[in-house]
């Protein structure tokens, strides 16, 4: 039996309004071992977006997690200082969003976004290894001619391939949680 990675328990994420607060994620309850897989399925607009948000410490203001403990390997993501988040999030936790066009700079190469989501991470990585790692992680997602399609911009890509362009930056520091914003997209 693998030990539970992230274990979520009362999340209660809202949004004040002028009439309130509404709860986008009220109540929700699970857990994940180290190298499972968990499926979280809902019609539109029931909470799923907002719950990986939670779990990665991105809510949009004015949201915020109004109750519930987020334990990811033995630590409570909803209690950490940001900074400590910051470390966290996209190093041992990563998101595959779901649009890829608003996710991806339209104005850097996709190898680029990829080279700089690692250096926030390994900074004392260099370039070179950076850019070997980042043509391995388009190979890995089965991007052809990986080397030419690292200098290619966003714009230049299919919609599906720049959807493998954010797996690749998402698996690029190997995460210990990956979170699949709308997989089948």
């Amino acid at each position: 039996m693998n030990p539970t990675l992230l274990s979520i328990e009362g999340l209660r994420t809202v949004f004040s309004t002028d009439e309130g607060e509404f709860a986008a994620v009220d109540g929700v309850d699970l857990s994940v071992a180290r190298g499972e897989t968990l499926g979280i399925v809902g019609e539109s607009g029931c909470g799923k977006s907002m719950l990986s948000l939670s779990v990665m410490g991105l809510v949009p203001r004015p949201g915020r997690i109004a109750a519930g403990r987020l334990m990811f390997d033995g630590q409570d993501l909803a209690a950490m200082p940001a900074s400590r988040l910051r470390s966290i999030r996209g190093n041992r936790i990563a998101m595959v969003f779901q649009e890829p066009m608003t996710s991806l700079n339209p104005v850097y190469t996709v190898g680029f976004q990829i080279m700089e989501a690692m250096r926030a991470h390994e900074r004392r990585a260099s370039d070179a290894v950076l850019k070997q790692r980042a043509i391995a992680a388009l190979e890995r997602v089965r991007i052809a001619a990986p080397a030419q399609r690292f200098n290619d911009y966003p714009h230049q890509m299919s919609g599906g391939m720049r959807q493998r362009v954010m797996i690749a930056m998402a698996l690029a520091c190997e995460p210990d949680l990956l979170i699949a914003d709308e997989p089948t997209t």
